[in-house]
């Protein structure tokens, strides 16, 4: 293997600065991306979806379990998929093994729920062997082709007004790389990070960095979601971005 130049400390700590603003650049360009997409017009969820759960039928709206928001990731582990019945596919295993603990999710008032074809007790087997704690449904009907994840694995965001669900956003192919993170995930939704510094249309629920901040094992789930203090561009003074 031809390897890059040897350097000495001095010059790797040159280089390393150099790409940095590079790196810098990145993340900006990530953050105005999402600040896009929370701008992205919702489309309204007219059709009556239905999922088998681990506790019986479950309509799309009782996948946000009470929140505000809901992704919906589609993972294949069904008859025909390469792996069946011991495992699910392995690209959508890996997605699997990467989720964080979702109670950070839970308390930016949004909730992760995986879906496949497999029936409940082919899931909770699964999930059982591999150590997967995310909410993981059966679909039932016609929702997989409809949000463009019937031949392929994808990640759709959801958000409800009361008992009204609309679509928000969809990733997929390798934009599907990326998530498994608690941020990941909410710079795809209507209302990110939630967080002060972000660029969100006026009135967006937002709080501080840091101040929501918990321990996984911290945070109540007996308690309602916080209400959110909603920043006017006139109101407060929006903080940085944590170290950007």
């Amino acid at each position: 293997m031809k390897t890059p130049p040897i350097v000495s400390q001095r010059k790797w700590d040159t280089a390393l600065q150099r790409l940095l603003v590079e790196e810098k650049n990145l993340t900006h360009a990530r953050d105005a991306l999402a600040a896009k997409r929370r701008r992205m017009p919702w489309v309204a969820v007219e059709k009556a979806y239905g999922f088998d759960g681990p506790d019986g039928r479950a309509r799309l709206l009782d996948l946000f379990e009470g929140r505000r928001q809901l992704i919906v990731y589609r993972a294949f582990f069904e008859p025909g998929v390469f792996g069946w019945p011991d495992h699910a596919c392995r690209g959508c295993s890996m997605v699997a093994d990467h989720v964080g603990n979702l109670a950070h999710l839970n308390a930016r008032d949004t909730t992760l729920a995986f879906v496949s074809r497999a029936p409940q007790p082919e899931i909770e087997r699964v999930k059982e062997r591999m150590g997967w704690l995310m909410p993981w449904y059966t679909i039932t009907d016609d929702f997989d082709r409809d949000f463009g994840v019937d031949e392929w694995h994808g990640t759709n965001a959801f958000i409800r007004d009361d008992d009204r669900v609309y679509r928000t956003y969809f990733i997929n192919s390798r934009g599907d790389e990326a998530m498994g993170s608690t941020w990941n995930y909410l710079d795809m939704t209507a209302l990110g990070r939630q967080e002060t510094w972000e660029d969100s249309p006026e009135d967006y629920p937002q709080t501080a960095p840091y101040e929501w901040w918990n321990w996984h094992d911290t945070y109540s789930s007996a308690e309602p979601a916080p209400e959110w203090v909603a920043l006017t561009r006139g109101g407060a003074e929006a903080q940085s971005a944590p170290d950007s």
